[in-house]
């Protein structure tokens, strides 16, 4: 196979990523918190071998080199559940669990049978002074002010953990809304707590789609340059075989 079916096959192998990051775009369009994400490519240049030059010739490769992630703020909801917070601003909510401290901006919370603060997985939400918030079972009036601080009828219970970074693309998805990362956590001083309120995914499902369809076109187009590019070698050998035949 020539250089051109294998740069070909390099586009569409690339596409084909591209493609599986949109749809895991589109599946989450309506998760908490989720954060679209897009490809990063970049042209991989190697030389090969050229019965015309004896320094070879420079052949460029598709390759994909990372995941961008989109940090905008998605739109907010009202649900008027005293467990549900968001973020606004910069800033994630740190979680304690058996692997080492996750971070999220999925602000679903729930009690646990101990009465603890939890995230959809069932890890402890952590206050500033890295204790999980706890509740008594006769606390119902639960509070959470702008600054994060945690109350209820009986007082208050300490402030909600929440931290940024200073490159936030090195997080990476560890699965049910959380990320993770060897990067240090910096506090942010002044967070803006919303309670009662959930941060929507930022996903534009019409762009999404709009994407798909450019990245399926293009991969349609890439498989009919290698059809094309079959073809032709075919019709070559089939040439130079009857020209041998003939020689002969």
């Amino acid at each position: 196979m020539e250089d051109t079916s294998y740069i070909a096959l390099s586009r569409q192998s690339a596409l084909w990523r591209e493609m599986e990051v949109v749809a895991n775009n589109m599946a989450n369009a309506n998760t908490p918190g989720y954060k679209a994400e897009q490809m990063m490519f970049r042209d991989y240049v190697v030389k090969a071998k050229s019965p015309i030059s004896p320094f070879g010739r420079k052949v460029d490769f598709v390759q994909d080199v990372g995941m961008l992630r989109d940090t905008r703020e998605g739109p907010m909801t009202q649900t008027h559940a005293p467990l549900d917070v968001a973020l606004h601003g910069e800033g994630y909510f740190v979680l304690d669990t058996p692997a080492g401290p996750r971070y999220t901006r999925q602000g679903h919370f729930r009690l646990d049978q101990n009465g603890m603060m939890v995230n959809s997985a069932g890890y402890p939400v952590t206050l500033t002074n890295g204790q999980p918030v706890v509740f008594a079972p006769n606390e119902t009036q639960i509070t959470v002010a702008g600054d994060g601080t945690v109350s209820t009828e009986n007082g208050v219970i300490g402030q909600l953990h929440v931290v940024r970074f200073d490159n936030e693309q090195t997080l990476r998805n560890a699965g049910s809304g959380m990320y993770q990362t060897t990067d240090t956590a910096l506090n942010v001083d002044r967070p803006s707590v919303v309670q009662g309120m959930l941060e929507e995914s930022n996903v534009q499902p019409v762009v999404e789609v709009t994407k798909m369809m450019t990245i399926l076109r293009n991969y349609e187009g890439v498989q009919k340059m290698i059809d094309g590019e079959d073809t032709r070698q075919q019709k070559a050998m089939s040439v130079l075989s009857q020209a041998q035949q003939q020689s002969a």
